[in-house]
């Protein structure tokens, strides 16, 4: 069973930070560049950020300067660093292994997700 487990979401005002988490097996974690997702209501799942198991980051255009993707190696553990929110940032975020460097998602069993909401 794949492990992907995501929090850190909530409500904040457009402007504002959140720091989401995602916590995996050490197998998935170790071998495979790791992504966000987010899908909002009524679209597709999109890939917002990504980050290579050497470290390298890349960004969709829509977040790029606002949106950090890190990772801890010994917690097994991505972040994602949303700074300057927006209300079109709302949506359920989503982590995944990726195959690549960006895209696309290696597992079709995803996590619960965490809500992100950001009111204008």
């Amino acid at each position: 069973q794949v492990q992907l487990v995501e929090s850190g979401g909530g409500l904040v005002q457009a402007g504002g930070s959140l720091r989401l988490s995602c916590a995996t097996s050490r197998s998935i974690f170790s071998s495979n560049a790791m992504g966000w997702f987010r899908q909002a209501p009524g679209k597709q799942r999109e890939l917002v950020a990504a980050i290579t198991s050497g470290g390298s980051t890349k960004y969709a255009d829509s977040v790029k300067g606002r949106f950090t993707i890190s990772k801890d190696n010994a917690k097994n553990t991505v972040y994602l660093q949303m700074n300057s929110l927006k209300p079109e940032d709302t949506a359920v975020y989503f982590c995944n292994a990726l195959w690549g460097g960006w895209g696309p998602a290696k597992f079709g069993s995803w996590g619960q997700g965490t809500q992100v909401t950001v009111s204008s």
